[in-house]
């Protein structure tokens, strides 16, 4: 949880050396609770501060406008893929996911699922390292588990639109 509001602290470290010690269920989950708590708190805490001078600086910045008016426009699905990745800058994403006019509910679906993928990536590399290289079935494994849990988030996020369409119509 710490990482999200200290980027410069590598959570791949973090993400391996909970499942070296924990093992690779434990290890996953308390990586994925502390990361995607982390993450959400920026989002909100950004949300609520956003109309603060600071945060005004970045809102004019040309490039800040132009992720926050693409991240509007595609929601959920950019936000989950970037999250998926390991390497991606989460406390960018994070922060100008705040700044934007997406949605809490896109934002929170893509960052618990995303995270999820994430994390479970580098707990399942960092439980077991050497067979990691040697066996291409794991490396298969994790792009199917990515794949399911984009599936899975496009659907409810689908049922969400659906149900937030009837409940303003």
């Amino acid at each position: 949880m710490i990482e999200a509001f200290l980027p410069v602290l590598p959570l791949i470290v973090f993400v391996v050396a909970n499942a070296v010690v924990y093992g690779l269920f434990q290890g996953f989950l308390y990586s994925w609770i502390g990361a995607t708590t982390g993450a959400v708190l920026v989002f909100l805490l950004v949300r609520k501060l956003g109309r603060q001078r600071f945060f005004l600086f970045l809102r004019k910045h040309k490039q800040v406008k132009r992720v926050m008016v693409w991240l509007e426009e595609h929601g959920f699905g950019p936000l989950f893929l970037l999250m998926c990745f390991p390497f991606s800058p989460s406390a960018i994403i994070n922060v100008v996911a705040g700044l934007s006019g997406v949605k809490t509910r896109d934002f929170l679906l893509a960052a618990v699922l995303g995270k999820s993928v994430m994390i479970f990536s580098i707990t399942f590399v960092g439980d077991s390292i050497t067979s990691f290289t040697s066996n291409p079935v794991k490396t298969i494994v994790v792009l199917i588990g990515i794949s399911l849990f984009w599936l899975l988030g496009k659907f409810l996020e689908q049922r969400l639109a659906v149900r937030a369409e009837r409940k303003n119509g």
